[in-house]
Order: C-alpha cells, then structure tokens, then sequence
C-alpha cells in the first residue's frame, strides 16, 4: 500500500459548488476509483488560503496503468467537467499533473 498526498488550489467563489459536489460524489465514480486501487481517499479544504489536500491509499501494483483507466472513464470525465472550473492548479506542478503530488515526509502508526 502507498499513502498519496496531492494539492491544488480552489477558486473561492467556487467553495460552496466542490462542497455540495462532493457531498453526494456520483457512485459510478466512486466504484471507478475503487477499481482503480484507491482507498481511504480524503479531501481536506483549508482557508482562508484556498487549498485542497487530497489523500488517498494506493493498493495496486500498476499505478499509471490503474490512473490511465480513472482518466478513461466516461463518467469519470463527465465528473471533472464539473470539478475542474472550481479547482486552480498550483504553478509549481509537474508538467502532467493537475493536483500536485506530494513527497510523504513522516507517517505514524
């Protein structure tokens, strides 16, 4: 298992639609990323700086193979259609990325 951290900015005018958004995620995108390994996934919001940090546990053994799929999905697109407006990349992001991915520094048990 790989514990993942991401970030990414949010628009503020946008804070109340990515919560209501994510306050009934659709299920088909929900089992897509069950498919695709994910588990434990968690979004965390702070102001008034406007940042999300994701989390989320990996257990596949192909993770760009098991992301490829997530990006393939029809209704996994359609989703994004509607999360991407409120969601402002960080300038620092790899080339590839839209939420930034993060080194893990420390973890407890």
């Amino acid at each position: 298992m790989q514990r993942m951290g991401m970030m990414i900015g949010i628009a503020p005018d946008r804070i109340a639609d990515y919560k209501a958004l994510h306050a009934a995620v659709w299920p088909q995108v929900l089992a897509r990323l069950s498919e695709a390994n994910v588990r434990n996934y968690t979004i965390f919001l702070r102001e008034p700086e406007n940042v999300l940090f994701g989390y989320w546990e990996y257990h596949g053994t192909d993770f760009n193979g098991d992301m490829q799929q997530i990006a393939a999905d029809p209704e996994t697109q359609r989703w994004w259609t509607f999360c991407s407006p409120c969601q402002v990349p960080l300038a620092s992001r790899k080339e590839g990325e839209h939420w930034a991915m993060m080194e893990p520094v420390f973890h407890m048990d």
